[in-house]
């Protein structure tokens, strides 16, 4: 596969992953190992400020960003049909996270 495939193969899991834009996201790719390495680039999506009890159920932010790269490592292997050896996430900023809405 070409290495611009690659980069939108993962650009999309990534911005679907997170739930992000995928204008938002930057992607990376390079042979690792015998596989590939995948760096990313991406804001956060967090809860309203206001929202406390969001906030305080929430999972702390190394523990996401550690299950997103064992989630993206699964799903850009699946997807491509090549291991991923390595998935290093930076995060840009925070996004508020689109709240749901009850009704």
């Amino acid at each position: 596969m070409k290495e611009r495939v690659l980069v939108k193969i993962a650009e999309e899991t990534a911005a679907t992953t997170l739930k992000v834009d995928r204008s938002d996201v930057n992607i990376d790719v390079a042979e690792a190992r015998g596989g590939m390495a995948v760096t990313i680039r991406t804001p956060l999506p967090i809860p309203n400020l206001e929202d406390t009890a969001a906030i305080t159920a929430g999972t702390p932010v190394l523990e996401r960003v550690a299950r997103v790269q064992e989630q993206l490592r699964d799903r850009i292997g699946q997807i491509t049909g090549r291991e991923v050896t390595r998935v290093n996430v930076t995060i840009t900023g925070a996004v508020i996270a689109e709240q749901k809405r009850v009704r």
